[in-house]
């Protein structure tokens, strides 16, 4: 098997992972993901990114309300348009989207690594939309590539996991009761790299200048999101997804059997998070920006 082929293999298996267990996760707490997630993109698109008749990608879409916004942004003369490679969330796009009257947001299924992407686009832009790709700087140039030139690509990823506890503190306590089976390990499918994938600026910086990018410039931003209505539905969201989830779930019937164990030990690592209005709890991001040459 070539190399290419390999990685087009590998690829296949994280589309799979998202098309089957991982989007039944995200569609249990949508409630949370796109309140919790928004509060990153709403500050972004708020800066005046786009402009009334442009055309914008918006990479890695997930359930589109970005995507949404993004087509309030450019008006009825432009157009946003949602690619994932998950059918499910296209679907769930484009519902939301007739639901909101938004005409102009389209969406379509492609894997971004690999696909055509239907450009050109003034303008693509990604919410954790690119941290799970097997090849992220073919991922890269392909975005690049749909881009007209002068066109510039904003990502929004997740620092260091130091700086998203919620995150990286339930990871930990899961680790120290449920065995760690790697990748390599298992047949099951994975959603790839992981969330911190895209979380350290340098190799982040080569990742897009091998894409072809150029003017790439990093921000933090950080915010408090809400994981849970609840102290019982914050420890269920972090068993359900996320490195502490993606442990768990690799370990099968061990893992199963571990989560009463789990679950008190996750009450104990969260608990100091919840106020009366749920659970809220820190969470660090890059504003990343670049321009296609141009």
């Amino acid at each position: 098997m070539s190399s290419a082929s390999a990685t087009l293999l590998d690829n296949h298996i994280v589309v799979e992972a998202w098309n089957t267990v991982l989007f039944d996760k995200f569609l249990r707490f949508k409630h949370l993901l796109v309140a919790g997630l928004s509060g990153h993109s709403d500050e972004l698109l708020s800066r005046g990114l786009y402009r009334m008749g442009e055309r914008i990608l918006d990479v890695g879409c997930g359930f589109g309300d970005s995507t949404i916004r993004i087509a309030e942004l450019v008006g009825p003369e432009g157009r946003a348009v949602g690619v994932d490679c998950t059918e499910n969330f296209v679907r769930s796009g484009r519902a939301d989207a007739a639901a909101a009257g938004a005409e102009n947001a389209d969406f379509f299924a492609a894997d971004v690594q690999d696909d055509d992407l239907r450009g050109p686009y003034d303008h693509a832009f990604a919410r954790f939309g690119t941290m799970f790709f097997m090849s992220p700087v073919a991922a890269l140039r392909n975005v690049r590539r749909a881009l007209k030139p002068g066109g510039s690509f904003a990502q929004i990823v997740w620092r260091k996991r130091e700086d998203n506890p919620w995150l990286h503190e339930a990871e930990l306590r899961v680790r120290e009761i449920v065995p760690v089976v790697s990748h390599e390990e298992t047949d099951q499918v994975h959603c790839g790299p992981g969330p911190f994938s895209m979380s350290g600026p340098d190799m982040v910086s080569a990742m897009m200048k091998a894409a072809g990018f150029v003017r790439i410039a990093f921000e933090r931003f950080d915010t408090d999101i809400c994981i849970g209505r609840d102290l019982a539905e914050a420890v269920e969201f972090a068993m359900a997804l996320g490195p502490a989830g993606e442990i768990i779930r690799l370990a099968g019937d061990e893992g199963e059997r571990l989560k009463p164990k789990v679950i008190e030990a996750l009450r104990d690592t969260l608990g100091p998070y919840e106020r009366k209005d749920g659970v809220w709890a820190p969470s660090s991001t890059w504003f990343i920006t670049a321009r296609n040459p141009g």
